[in-house]
């Protein structure tokens, strides 16, 4: 049986000044971050609309493999709720500056949104129009874990992510299409702050490893407030794959 990729990596590539030694001293945050982890999440894209030239230069600046997930602009989501797309062609003429380097678009929903079948359909119809790779969906709302909106995530090959805390039960599991698996580690339970323990990330590993059976799988660690993504993603990267970090000249490790 195939193996697929699993990306790991945090939401956004700023280095804390705690973990600066754990990366390269040269190049840009991005630069530095690129160097030692294999994808990022973009949510600057949430706030606003990027120039294509400034996908292209930060795709310009990374190595072959990595890549960058992208959140969908909140317009679309949290302002239109879904019920129209514009915005929609200027934010992918953007993102697709990425090339080969474009990862799983991100649709994160408000947590007042419910499920409305019509709204959705359209709505996806519409990205899929216009999108042929990978996409990603965090639902917040419990009226989206039902088997209806379960099919219409599969039809449109969406993946719902696997968040945690989970917004419903079963939330923690990845669902809709399974081609994709898309994890969001928020922090639990100060949601943003506190960071994972080594038995957690264990088990996660275990997880990713049998969703990567399946298709692709991203990971992307979101307590970035008080600095435990870096080193929890770095922590289940050398639980996936223990000689992936290992130090070199002038490189410090993690405690």
């Amino acid at each position: 049986m195939a193996v697929h990729t699993i990306y790991v990596g945090c939401a956004g590539w700023r280095i804390p000044r705690e973990h600066a030694t754990w990366f390269p001293t040269q190049g840009t945050h991005l630069e530095r971050y690129a160097a030692r982890f294999p994808a990022v999440e973009i949510n600057s894209s949430f706030y606003r609309l990027h120039r294509p030239s400034t996908y292209r230069r930060w795709a310009g600046s990374t190595p072959p493999g990595f890549r960058f997930a992208v959140k969908l602009f909140r317009q679309l989501t949290h302002g239109q709720r879904l019920r129209h797309v514009a915005g929609l062609d200027a934010f992918l003429e953007g993102v697709e500056a990425l090339g080969e380097k474009l990862g799983p678009l991100l649709v994160q929903l408000p947590p007042s949104l419910e499920f409305d079948p019509l709204v959705a359909q359209a709505f996806f119809r519409a990205l899929r129009a216009r999108f042929r790779g990978w996409v990603a969906c965090e639902p917040r709302h419990p009226t989206w874990f039902t088997p209806e909106a379960e099919a219409l995530l599969v039809r449109h090959r969406v993946a719902r992510v696997a968040a945690d805390p989970p917004p419903a039960p079963d939330g923690d599991r990845p669902g809709g299409w399974v081609g994709l698996s898309y994890w969001r580690l928020h922090g639990s339970p100060r949601r943003y702050y506190d960071p994972y323990d080594p038995a957690r990330l264990v088990s996660l590993a275990q997880e990713l490893r049998r969703a990567a059976e399946r298709g692709p799988v991203w990971c992307i660690f979101n307590n970035t407030a008080a600095g435990a993504a870096l080193p929890n993603a770095w922590a289940l990267l050398q639980e996936l794959d223990p000689g992936a970090l290992t130090p070199g000249p002038g490189r410090g490790q993690p405690g």
